[in-house]
């Protein structure tokens, strides 16, 4: 199939340039993530399974941008004068090494990624059914992704991404993983907004800290899908557009999930500030009372608790363990 749009090295050279500029910024915001996991924090009380995860997604980006520097070296100086067609027919050959190479870790990027929303959706609902949907749809990635990968490793040096036996396969893992990354980021968006909703119903005047990571979670979600949805649209009209795009969602991934990690700890730490703060009061008004006689007062406590075994504290079960609903996300 016959593909339009920019020329494949001008475009590989401009992925590169875009895909480095972004890597920058998440560089910088892997070094805020692994920041704000360790800031005053005990070696045993580092989230480990967390900053793995940011430490493999920062891995994986670099592989990809050094894969990709590679590549445009390849074609656009070492192979300039001897492949046949030159460097636009370089870049043109999907049974290329280096593209698949780059394909197979932008596939694992996605997998990491994705499966880390699924998880987060069920430690936040505490319940297999909710993130059914959200995982069989991860499933489908891994099993697309991994076909589409091995297809164009097999593939011939003239067969192009478009083409059908590809681009059936192609089509399906974008449209899974858009699926899976919505769905999820929903889910946790919704939960997290009924919690913040009985917690300012029950307690009136006190105002809630969790809408700031659900808008975060939308603003996280809407903008991956964007940057999806136009690599999609480019992919169906055959445009070579498509080979930026996918490039570009390698540090795009990285910088939406540190961002939501980064503002959990931002949250974390100011209900440190403010706990920290109430203790202090409460110590100095104890002191101030024990200079007047007390006198017996009968006080009446009563709990409501909301459906869902959510209670006005946002304590339902899944908050047993005593952890603020907003710090569960980065379990």
């Amino acid at each position: 199939m016959t593909s339009s749009g920019i020329p494949f090295d001008t475009g590989a050279l401009m992925a590169t340039v875009l895909e480095g500029v972004l890597y920058g910024f998440s560089v910088l915001m892997f070094m805020g993530t692994m920041w704000s996991l360790t800031y005053k924090q005990h070696v045993r009380d580092i989230n480990r399974p967390i900053a793995i995860v940011a430490i493999l997604l920062f891995l994986l980006s670099t592989a990809h941008i050094v894969v990709s520097i590679i590549r445009v070296e390849d074609g656009l100086v070492k192979y300039r004068d001897t492949y046949p067609g030159g460097p636009a027919a370089f870049f043109a050959d999907v049974a290329q090494e280096t593209y698949v190479i780059k394909h197979a870790l932008y596939v694992l990027q996605t997998l990491l990624a994705d499966g880390m929303v699924v998880y987060r959706c069920y430690v936040v609902w505490q319940s297999i059914w909710v993130i059914i949907l959200p995982g069989l749809l991860w499933c489908s990635v891994a099993v697309t992704g991994t076909i589409a990968v091995y297809s164009v490793s097999q593939s011939e040096s003239t067969t192009s991404v478009f083409s059908k036996n590809l681009a059936t396969y192609i089509m399906a893992y974008f449209v899974s993983t858009m699926a899976a990354n919505l769905s999820g980021s929903g889910l946790m968006a919704y939960r997290i907004w009924a919690i913040e909703r009985n917690i300012t119903t029950a307690r009136a005047g006190t105002r809630g800290t969790l809408m700031p990571i659900v808008r975060l979670l939308v603003d996280a979600a809407i903008l991956y899908s964007l940057a999806l949805v136009t690599a999609l649209i480019c992919f169906l009209c055959s445009n070579n557009g498509e080979f930026v795009m996918v490039d570009l969602l390698m540090p795009i991934i990285s910088i939406t999930f540190y961002m939501v990690l980064i503002r959990i700890a931002m949250n974390k730490h100011r209900g440190y500030l403010s706990t920290s703060t109430g203790r202090t009061t409460v110590r100095t008004e104890q002191s101030n009372l024990q200079d007047y006689p007390m006198t017996p007062v009968e006080t009446r406590i009563s709990k409501f608790t909301h459906g869902g075994n959510t209670s006005v504290d946002g304590m339902g079960s899944e908050h047993k363990s005593g952890q603020s609903p907003t710090w569960i996300l980065a379990e």
